[in-house]
């Protein structure tokens, strides 16, 4: 899970907004074989992910304590091999938040793109399915509860929805089970995809962090179709090695 090893690495509650549960576990297939086709999705979804091309993304980070801020705009880019890159757009806020919250951020998500021991799979985790509800935009969905095997850090306690039609996640949201860093004291997140051609596509996300030194931070992700760049646009392609957003 990209997404959960960039807060993990960022060392960072929020509410769905959904419908409520319709129907019980009893009248729904086996649970074992909703995870068996969510588990075959999944990897066509891997293989499918590199045909996305690009999206792009505005990221909001605040500290509310410290009264700082920062909205960056870039372009998330998906190589042939599945891995991805940022380029800049944009920044306006404060240079702490860019450089300690958004960059370290992104700078993770890159890194932690090939970590299969946070992948959402019955390995690192027990489903229990809930029921089926209507979700986002009418979806059909299958919700299960999601316990990790181990108390390891990137590992969340929480839920996921897979779309019943494809088997693929629409939507997932958790408390991380071991806190990355003695200066936090919890972790909450929630994030929703789209489904476009057969693969997953990030929506949004957002996260809450309580930390013990500043209080909370408080960052969101939003996702869409990329559009053109303006002519006074800086546009820098971000590198793994360096944290900071130039």
């Amino acid at each position: 899970m990209v997404f959960l090893t960039a807060l993990t690495a960022l060392g960072l509650t929020a509410e769905s907004t959904f419908g409520n549960l319709d129907a019980e576990a009893d009248q729904m297939p086996e649970s074992s074989a909703i995870i068996n086709r969510y588990l075959q999705a999944s990897r066509a979804d891997s293989s499918n992910a590199s045909k996305m091309g690009s999206l792009d993304v505005e990221i909001e980070a605040s500290v509310p304590k410290l009264n700082t801020h920062g909205h960056l705009k870039a372009t998330r880019v998906i190589s042939s091999l599945g891995k991805i890159s940022y380029k800049v757009l944009g920044f306006q806020g404060d240079t702490s938040v860019k450089n300690e919250v958004i960059a370290r951020y992104l700078q993770a998500e890159q890194k932690g793109q090939d970590d299969k021991s946070l992948s959402l799979s019955p390995e690192n985790y027990k489903f229990k399915l809930k029921g089926q509800r209507t979700g986002n935009h009418g979806l059909n969905v299958y919700v299960f509860q999601l316990s990790p095997r181990q108390k390891r850090v990137g590992l969340f306690k929480g839920e996921v929805w897979l779309d019943a039609q494809s088997y693929l996640p629409v939507y997932e949201k958790g408390r991380l089970v071991k806190n990355p860093s003695v200066f936090f004291r919890q972790v909450d997140f929630e994030r929703e995809f789209a489904i476009l051609n057969g693969a997953t596509v990030p929506a949004r996300m957002s996260s809450v962090i309580d930390t013990r030194l500043v209080g909370k931070v408080n960052l969101s992700v939003a996702y869409s179709s990329p559009s053109t760049a303006s002519a006074d646009e800086e546009v820098v392609e971000e590198s793994t090695a360096n944290p900071n957003v130039n």
